[in-house]
């Protein structure tokens, strides 16, 4: 087996969120999902179909989110992937909707950090082993880092 890590490509104020599933039909159900979780999201999913023709499935409501998502999910090259990219919202919003979708096997990540995925490719084809997001820890948060993270959290509507 060849290890390697695939960076995914996408700018800052792009979330996305990994993840494993099972079904062609995934695309559709992701789709609906977030459509009637969160209506005014922006998105695009991609789906890395593993038998038959093996095509990247893709579906969304902005191109260049979709076109994220294709090129990304292509590049990854890993069998039953999908790669939902998101702007006007956060994966907190639609994450529980999107675990929910009963082909839904697994997530890797739901970040808007840079995204290195972490692939193992054998004759047979490729599989996604882990993500790294984001950085290393750099200390202990502080009395001020404390203070600062409840006031982004009230501030972004996340707390009262």
């Amino acid at each position: 087996m060849t290890l390697k890590t695939v960076p995914l490509k996408k700018p800052e104020d792009v979330n996305v969120i990994l993840g494993h599933t099972h079904f062609i039909k995934s695309v559709e159900d992701l789709y609906e999902a977030i459509v009637q979780t969160a209506p005014a999201m922006q998105f695009g999913i991609a789906f890395s179909e593993a038998s038959g023709p093996a095509l990247v499935r893709y579906v969304g409501n902005n191109e260049e989110l979709i076109e994220m998502a294709r090129a990304n999910v292509l590049e990854l090259a890993a069998g039953h992937t999908f790669l939902i990219t998101l702007r006007n919202g956060f994966p907190i919003n639609v994450l529980n909707a999107i675990k929910m979708v009963p082909e839904v096997c697994r997530i890797f990540c739901a970040t808007a950090n840079p995204v290195e995925v972490v692939v193992g490719e054998t004759s047979q084809g490729r599989a996604i082993l882990g993500v790294v997001d984001g950085v290393s820890p750099k200390g202990i948060e502080s009395e001020q880092d404390i203070a600062d993270r409840k006031d982004l959290l009230r501030t972004i509507g996340y707390k009262l």
